[in-house]
């Protein structure tokens, strides 16, 4: 199987501006390699260094040490030859000018790529069909609703028919149905190819890397801390059992209860709605909860709901990284 992408002991530093004459490394050592045609995920905490290896890899940025090979291309010195067969797809992006129409944005956008008007403008009303936007064609893009902006956004990473392409959240902003839609493009569009297509996927949706994913890596501080499909990091990660236990707020020290015997790792996050703080224990063996549901009891906490549960990507990623994808306040290890 032909390679897209190549990464050898990838690094990239940064001045840190808080510590003098010293570096900041953004990327440390990254090697991967991802293969022709399928949809490859990249899955980690904000400042992991995902979009710090997408920069390098669309030849945004320059590597410190290392590495990186796009299409066989180096992106130190053959960035002209990577850039007309890659695009690029941010979630949120703002992208386009107000006052034009989404169709002239799009037209615009494939004259960057020197994309005959006719081949375009054919193309561009296919996928305005298919992302259910046809009917806001002649709109300008500064009197659509968010979402409909990222579908446009969307068409444009298209559009040019790349061979590689990042999607960098491209579900953000988008209601249910639409993501749905959005998410079975991709993967028919890498499935039905008749070229191989490469997908670059970025997401802070652990059922969206699941379900399209073909593999992934997992990413922290820089350094890739495993890299399989997400049936095996479910099976390699799983080790034991999953509880969420759900507890009425209170403050509490979360080191106390991730370190009772047989808790292999522990996440929690507070559920503000609800009042509840969700505790997440992978644990060695069933045998560990009775020691946990003690100690709750002691700090004082009123249980209100126990789950065990299946062993997720989710939970492989706080085992692997020590937090939860979603971020937020609680949500450390």
């Amino acid at each position: 199987m032909s390679i897209a992408i190549k990464t050898t002991d990838l690094s990239r530093a940064f001045a840190d501006s808080g510590a003098k004459d010293k570096n900041f490394w953004a990327l440390r050592d990254v090697s991967l390699e991802i293969p022709e045609g399928c949809i490859y995920g990249l899955l980690g905490p904000n400042g992991a260094g995902k979009t710090t290896l997408i920069k390098i890899l669309s030849t945004l940025l320059l590597p410190t040490a290392g590495e990186a090979l796009v299409a066989g291309y180096n992106v130190d010195n053959e960035y002209e030859k990577i850039r007309p067969i890659i695009n690029m797809v941010s979630g949120g992006e703002n992208c386009g000018y107000g006052i034009l129409t989404v169709a002239e944005n799009l037209w615009m956008f494939t004259q960057f790529y020197g994309i005959p008007t006719k081949q375009a403008m054919a193309k561009i009303k296919d996928l305005l069909e298919i992302m259910n936007l046809s009917e806001k064609a002649d709109t300008k893009i500064n009197k659509l609703s968010t979402g409909m902006r990222q579908k446009m956004n969307f068409i444009r990473g298209f559009v040019t028919d790349p061979k590689i392409l990042f999607l960098d959240e491209p579900t953000l902003g988008l209601d249910v149905n639409a993501a749905r839609e959005t998410r079975k493009f991709v993967t028919d569009w890498v499935k039905n190819a008749s070229e191989p297509k490469t997908v670059i996927l970025t997401t802070h949706y652990m059922q969206e890397a699941d379900e399209m994913c073909g593999k992934l890596a997992i990413i922290d501080h820089g350094r890739i801390l495993a890299n399989d499909t997400p049936k095996n990091l479910k099976k390699q990660e799983a080790g034991g059992v999953s509880y969420t236990i759900n507890v009425a707020y209170r403050d509490f020290d979360p080191q106390i209860l991730r370190t009772l015997p047989g808790v292999s790792s522990f996440a929690h996050s507070v559920l503000n709605e609800q009042g509840l703080i969700e505790m997440i224990f992978n644990l060695s063996d069933d045998s560990a909860l009775a020691r946990i549901i003690e100690k709750i009891n002691s700090l004082s906490f009123s249980i209100n709901n126990i789950q065990k549960k299946e062993f997720t990507l989710e939970d492989a990623f706080i085992k692997l990284v020590g937090r939860r994808l979603s971020g937020g306040e609680g949500d450390t290890l």
